[in-house]
């Protein structure tokens, strides 16, 4: 008995310490739901306006898209930390070519959706529609335990329109 009792007490205090962990926190944020467009760097100077339309489970949203200037960020470096690893970081963003807007939908889920570009160039002259048909990507950023950002980007160029890399 006396065996039975030591074996328990072990037990219980090999759990107690794990069930006693705290919870990782997850940030208080929320995504838009958005279908967010790039239009190349080389394709931009000759685009003026562009309409999209995005179909997912059945419901369609469409919008004439505010373009503005893209632009990357460029690392600044970092400062040394005081007690050896990194401290205070930084980084710019620059210009880089690139038109962006963004579509506001209603919801946005991990099935397929399908975006359709059409627009103007600079002469006013249409656009060739452009359709992309795929399934937006998945992330958890903030750990499984937070939930997951899903994210739909399309890259539109001369060639045509595709799912961003």
């Amino acid at each position: 008995m006396r065996k039975l009792a030591a074996a328990a007490v072990l037990v219980l205090t090999a759990v107690l310490p794990v069930s006693c962990r705290p919870e990782a926190a997850c940030p208080a944020i929320a995504q838009a739901p958005v279908v967010s467009l790039t239009v190349d760097r080389e394709y931009a100077p000759s685009v003026r306006t562009i309409h999209l339309a995005a179909c997912q489970d059945g419901r369609c949203k469409e919008a004439d898209l505010e373009l503005v200037p893209g632009s990357t960020a460029v690392d600044q470096g970092c400062e040394p930390g005081p007690y050896g690893g990194d401290g205070v970081c930084s980084a710019t963003s620059s210009p880089d070519g690139t038109l962006t807007g963004m579509l506001m939908m209603e919801t946005l889920s991990a099935s397929r959706i399908e975006v359709t570009a059409t627009g103007t160039d600079t002469a006013g002259n249409p656009l060739p529609a452009r359709t992309a048909a795929f399934t937006p990507r998945s992330a958890h950023p903030f750990g499984e335990q937070c939930g997951t950002f899903i994210t739909a980007s399309v890259v539109l160029d001369a060639a045509g329109l595709r799912q961003a890399p």
